[in-house]
């Protein structure tokens, strides 16, 4: 069976000096009217910034018989420029040339569903997150002791700070419990009542509470737990509450009251650490910033922990402050518990009889991040007005590498020149970033001679 020809959506008939002698459009755009277009040149009906490419067409088609396709903006009678996909060939005899052309509207309403279709996965995205770091601070900073535990081995997959301080005990601080078996850490009388209660949730889907015996103290909890589906399998979610009295909190020990009020109501983020780096007070704005719910979360912790640069950075603020006793505007970035980037400069102060160091946190992402923005959007702008000129895979195609030169030269500029640390920061390797930064352009050997001395 033979394929059925393809119709042009529009044909136009020139003389050698490119004036239309006839036009005829395809049923589907009978709407359109073309009777005004006999007798006029093509460059003259066509959009703006359309008569240059009708030029050379035309001139091609004179001199090699056939033009390449070429995508512009036609302007019809009725006012409307419909994108049309041109290719003009020569006919016998030098008599005139016949003009194809191929509606592209299609394909422009294709590319506009496109972005706002990328734009609904983006909200959607960003809506998960929120949900996401509402379920953390909530997980974080209940009261309660709550544990996930993987029904297939029994080892906790994850317990708030309240739950390590069940099972480590409160001198021992922020203890990383993940991974132990659930029953290692139960009193060897109430384990076998602890895995017929988990056999009986697995089972039934509930079960009763039991009193356990928990930590090195035994202190007594009423433990009950749920069977819950994850993306992990089946996990238990373990609830203990205290018998007697609510549990002491760490970081509430002989602090003044109206000290302690006012350092929580500052805005940036705060936090003492000891002379090793370690911090032993943290107010409400530096949990928001590293995305913990609760402060017994990040008492014991090294600051380090957050920092881009864990080692470096740390040590390069506390020989500092050793050596001046205090540091002024030093930046660096915090890396949040859910991911969260954060750019951040530093102040701190050294030199109490106790040998604290008070460090003030100021959030400077928004800041930051509103220039490059900008600066986004601008390398982007011309993009936008290439829609109907050209074709979509040559848009995502430019749209990419502008937005891949950006990220690159940020992240340049973020490890001042340090090809290994931007590489890494990039998820690439070292060829695939050398390769890049020919690419773009950014290939200064000299701001990035660091790397040598690193290796």
């Amino acid at each position: 069976m033979s394929a059925k020809p393809v119709q042009p959506d529009i044909t136009l008939l020139l003389d050698m000096d490119g004036v239309i002698r006839d036009a005829t459009v395809s049923p589907a755009m009978s709407g359109e009217s073309v009777e005004a277009w006999l007798g006029r040149s093509w460059t003259e009906i066509a959009g703006d910034n359309g008569g240059d490419k009708i030029r050379r067409i035309v001139e091609d088609a004179r001199t090699s018989g056939i033009s390449a396709f070429r995508q512009i903006n036609q302007r019809f009678p009725s006012g409307a420029e419909i994108p049309i996909e041109f290719t003009t060939m020569l006919l016998g005899d030098r008599t005139g040339m016949l003009a194809v052309g191929k509606n592209l509207q299609a394909v422009a309403e294709l590319h506009s569903r496109l972005i706002a279709a990328q734009q609904t996965i983006e909200r959607d995205y960003w809506r998960l997150r929120e949900m996401e770091t509402r379920y953390r601070l909530v997980f974080d900073a209940a009261t309660e002791a709550v544990m996930i535990v993987a029904a297939n081995d029994l080892r906790i997959v994850e317990a708030n700070r309240a739950a390590v301080q069940a099972l480590s005990g409160i001198d021992r601080g922020n203890d990383d419990v993940t991974g132990r078996e659930i029953l290692r850490e139960i009193a060897p009388v109430d384990r076998e009542a602890v895995r017929e209660m988990l056999l009986r949730i697995r089972d039934r889907g509930k079960a009763l509470s039991i009193l356990v015996h928990v930590g090195r103290d035994a202190r007594s909890w009423m433990l009950r737990g749920s069977l819950v589906s994850s993306e992990q399998g089946q996990v238990f979610l373990l609830q203990f509450a205290p018998v007697a009295g609510a549990m002491p909190r760490g970081d509430d020990r002989a602090e003044p009251t109206v000290l302690k009020a006012l350092i929580d109501r500052v805005p940036d983020g705060f936090v003492a650490l000891d002379a090793g780096g370690v911090i032993r007070h943290a107010n409400q704005a530096f949990l928001d910033i590293v995305q913990i719910g609760s402060k017994g979360s990040a008492i014991g912790e090294s600051l380090g922990r957050w920092l881009s640069q864990p080692g470096a950075d740390l040590t390069a603020l506390l020989s500092h402050l050793q050596r001046y006793k205090t540091v002024r505007l030093f930046q660096t970035t915090i890396r949040g518990e859910l991911g969260s980037e954060t750019d951040v400069e530093i102040s701190a102060v050294d030199g109490d009889d106790q040998n604290y160091v008070g460090v003030l946190i100021r959030n400077v992402s928004r800041r930051l991040g509103a220039g490059e923005t900008d600066a986004l959007r601008a390398a982007l702008g011309p993009i936008s007005k290439q829609l109907g000129r050209s074709s979509l895979r040559k848009l995502v195609k430019n749209t990419v590498s502008i937005v891949e030169r950006h990220y690159v030269k940020e992240a340049l500029e973020l490890t001042n020149g340090n090809r290994t640390a931007t590489a890494d920061l990039l998820g690439l390797s070292r060829q695939s970033l050398y390769a890049k930064l020919a690419r773009y352009a950014l290939d200064d050997k000299g701001a990035a001679s660091q790397d040598d001395t690193e290796d």
